[in-house]
């Protein structure tokens, strides 16, 4: 299955696999240990649809997709979205990484598309 990608479509389906598991455990541990505005309605959600998008750019991606190149735009656009949300809340360094990241594969993805 590699073989017909290109290097970077392989690192941008490994950075939204590392992105989405990151949000999601972080999400379901970290932010509901820590409670406050780790909790608040925004922030989760944020995390929550990152953590979707995510997983839905790697299966436009694994599938070879015409239309990869326009979710991994919008992932991007959600991805540092959600690093800025998670850098404000601090603690959650982590994710700020995973996020951005991903957001840097995909906006590459989103160019060659």
């Amino acid at each position: 299955m590699e073989h017909d990608m290109s290097p970077e479509m392989q690192q941008c389906m490994k950075d939204c696999h590392h992105c989405h598991l990151t949000c999601l455990h972080m999400a379901a541990t970290h932010c509901l240990e820590m409670g406050g505005k780790h909790v608040e309605l925004a922030h989760m959600r944020l995390m929550l649809d990152c953590a979707e998008i995510c997983q839905t750019a790697l299966n436009f991606m694994a599938r070879n997709s015409a239309q990869h190149a326009a979710v991994c735009r919008a992932c991007a656009e959600i991805c540092r979205a959600c690093a800025a949300s998670c850098e404000q809340l601090g603690d959650m360094q982590e994710c700020v990484e995973a996020c951005l990241r991903c957001a840097e594969s995909c906006e590459r993805m989103a160019a060659m598309g």
